[in-house]
């Protein structure tokens, strides 16, 4: 089997920012030649398709990179000490005022590994209750409202969802709860 594997020698951050760090590795290829990457690291994240019979609950929200509304499944960042699932329960409380008496982990992923160091981890939530009221952070600005699976399936990956890692959790939520 022939060797396909880079060694990473230097990591050097160029930009901090507050949802990444953007750095320049230098790695030496299979062949013993040096060259010049740039890896950004930030912090995991964690989404969770929760369901209610035959809707899902879904955010929408605006995403600057895209410059328009988008239509997610609840999730965000995995804080410093939490586990996944932690992040993912805390979310779907924070984001819709919902909790769920069963996660399921539906695996994770890293979101693109050409850039990326983190990986996003997916959670089927059942068992929903109603319990409280959102409780976003001061600079998010999210709705939430229930769709009907089909539908979602149908229109992921338009215009009004465009999110990838939306679709990706939505082709690991197939595979795993739809046996």
């Amino acid at each position: 089997m022939e060797n396909l594997n880079w060694s990473e020698t230097e990591k050097s951050e160029l930009l901090k920012t507050p949802v990444f760090t953007v750095n320049r590795t230098t790695s030496v290829s299979p062949e013993g030649k040096t060259a010049h990457f740039i890896v950004n690291d930030a912090p995991d994240w964690a989404i969770v398709i929760a369901e209610d019979g035959d809707d899902f609950l879904m955010v929408k929200q605006w995403r600057h990179g895209e410059n328009a509304l988008s239509v997610e499944f609840p999730g965000g960042v995995v804080d410093n000490g939490e586990t996944p699932e932690q992040a993912a329960r805390r979310e779907l409380l924070e984001e819709t005022g919902f909790l769920a008496s069963e996660f399921i982990s539906l695996g994770s992923m890293n979101p693109n590994p050409a850039l990326f160091r983190n990986h996003v981890h997916f959670f089927c939530a059942r068992g929903l209750s109603k319990k409280d009221s959102q409780h976003l952070d001061k600079d998010e600005f999210v709705s939430f409202f229930k769709v009907p699976k089909i539908e979602v399936a149908k229109k992921m990956g338009s215009e009004e969802y465009p999110h990838a890692l939306m679709a990706a959790a939505l082709s690991r939520w197939l595979v795993v709860c739809q046996k």
